[in-house]
């Protein structure tokens, strides 16, 4: 049998046929069609291999011969019966060039912003100074320390100059005094930055604590029983001025 009346494999491969299916092409290709049906495979796939090798490739001509229809014509250029030539087609079709010019437009190009094009934010005015004494507040709520220890430590600073308590605070004993002191400095902070006052032009005018909420916990003590543990908490508040400091 010639390689143009062999039948090409199905698309499932040899495989998928039945074994009277199988016995018939090989029968058509003249081969022996005895034994089991891997073996009839394997004769057809061995076969399709030296037909494959032997015989010219005809689908690559018939692939070429799509791509040189379509570069025929009918007539010849400027005649009524064939296609328009390379004036009436250049007139006919818009310019592709011409069609993208408004989508470019109306669609920004978007780029980064380099350095020099970076917001920066304008920086806050302050606050004019108002004429008179005026006072500073700082406020620190729920400090880990009961009221009691607290108040021990802000009577001695209170109507001291800045400098003075915070020389008293460095060196007290008690632990609450490193909280006051940063309360003291948060205080001095905000009226450096809404006043533009110093350290040295700053009195406390008032100190004082207020008792937070409780936190109850409890202990277990002998027999079974508990005993309930009070930790409290305070509200620490430090007003400063220019009072008594020649303003």
């Amino acid at each position: 049998m010639t390689p143009d009346k062999v039948n090409q494999a199905p698309e499932g491969g040899w495989k998928s046929l039945k074994v009277d299916e199988l016995k018939a092409e090989l029968e058509a290709r003249g081969l022996t069609k005895s034994g089991t049906k891997a073996e009839l495979v394997a004769r057809l796939d061995d076969d399709d291999v030296a037909q494959a090798g032997s015989a010219p490739a005809p689908a690559a001509e018939k692939a070429a011969e799509p791509d040189d229809a379509p570069q025929t014509t009918s007539g010849e250029p400027g005649d009524g019966d064939g296609e328009p030539d390379d004036g009436d087609r250049a007139s006919s079709a818009p310019a592709p060039e011409e069609e993208a010019e408004p989508d470019e437009e109306a669609k920004p190009k978007s780029r980064r912003r380099g350095s020099a094009e970076t917001t920066t934010t304008r920086k806050r005015e302050r606050t004019p100074r108002p004429e008179g004494d005026l006072i500073v507040r700082a406020r620190a709520r729920y400090v880990r320390s009961a009221p009691r220890k607290a108040r021990l430590v802000m009577n001695h600073i209170r109507g001291k100059r800045v400098e003075h308590a915070q020389a008293i605070l460095e060196h007290a004993p008690r632990a609450i005094s490193t909280d006051i002191l940063k309360l003291l400095n948060s205080a001095i902070a905000n009226a450096e930055s809404a006043y533009e006052l110093g350290a040295d032009e700053l009195t406390v005018r008032r100190a004082y604590v207020d008792e937070g909420p409780t936190i109850k916990r409890f202990r277990p003590r002998a027999l079974g029983r508990a005993t309930k543990i009070a930790k409290r908490t305070s509200h620490m508040t430090i007003e400063l001025t220019t009072e008594g400091n020649g303003r």
